[in-house]
């Protein structure tokens, strides 16, 4: 079994090296992070705790690929869909950019699997309903990071999404109104709504987002995860198996970005269309 595994490393870094002749800059990255997007695949749906360890590491590259992109956005009408052209131009740019792009909705999915399958083997009862209210809360978070996001590019696409999300908003009960205003900033969306959406993706979200895995990663570890409901040892050394896959959480997780470096590699970010006027 290792020396299959071993032929296989083998095979992927010889791939590499091949790409980085063919394809130049998004093969160095391609390169390093050496990765099969079957691997990625396997891993991201296997049924036990893989898609939560998984989304623990996209968020992790969300955040180091956003922090990259913040250092060259202009968040203005004016400037901001010729920032995203000079990211693009600018060398790891574009391939930074199609990795926040495609790992974003990669996470989103992932982590509504996540919280399927805790909800389908009933991790979410005694003792763990708080476990389960934290993580139902940062998928929320989640879903906010990506609908802020959404906007920025600044191009025909994002911006009527953006109208079309946003008037959503306003049909809900109570604050439906009010959250409307608040996201639109003004009459129309303009200066004032992008500002708040790059405020609110930067710094507001950010901030809910590290709180609320921080708390949940503490009590997955001090309550310990639950096995499959047709297990026989669904109660016995869960905390322990708990604390042994997040080791593994690097090996698995840089195949997630691979997939997302792939991704890009064969369709670049479609978004990327007339700026809006």
């Amino acid at each position: 079994r290792h020396f299959v595994a071993g032929q296989h490393l083998a095979h992927e870094l010889d791939h590499g090296l091949e790409a980085i002749e063919r394809r130049g800059e998004k093969a160095v990255i391609a390169a390093a992070f050496a990765l099969s997007l079957a691997g990625s695949l396997a891993f991201a749906l296997t049924p036990r705790f893989g898609v939560g360890l998984a989304s623990l590491f996209l968020i992790l590259v969300q955040i180091v690929t956003g922090i990259a992109l913040s250092m060259s956005y202009v968040p203005s009408p004016h400037h901001a869909y010729d920032s995203i052209l000079y990211i693009d131009e600018t060398p790891f740019g574009g391939v930074v950019r199609g990795i926040h792009h495609w790992s974003s909705g990669l996470l989103v999915l992932l982590i509504g699997l996540h919280t399927l399958r805790v909800f389908v083997w009933g991790a979410h009862r005694y003792p763990r309903e708080l476990t389960w209210l934290v993580g139902a809360g940062l998928f929320f978070v989640v879903l906010a990071f990506a609908f802020t996001g959404y906007l920025l590019p600044w191009d025909q696409t994002s911006y009527w999404a953006t109208v079309v999300g946003i008037n959503l908003n306003a049909t809900a009960p109570f604050a439906g109104p009010f959250l409307s205003d608040f996201l639109r900033g003004g009459q129309e969306i303009g200066t004032e709504t992008l500002t708040r959406f790059y405020s609110m993706h930067m710094l507001l979200i950010p901030g809910a987002l590290i709180a609320l895995i921080t708390l949940h990663l503490y009590l997955v570890i001090r309550l310990g995860v639950t096995s499959p409901p047709w297990s026989k040892d669904a109660a016995r050394g869960e905390r322990e198996l708990a604390r042994g896959r997040a080791v593994r959480v690097r090996r698995h997780g840089l195949r997630l970005d691979g997939l997302a470096v792939r991704v890009h590699e064969r369709a670049p970010d479609p978004r990327r269309r007339r700026p809006a006027d």
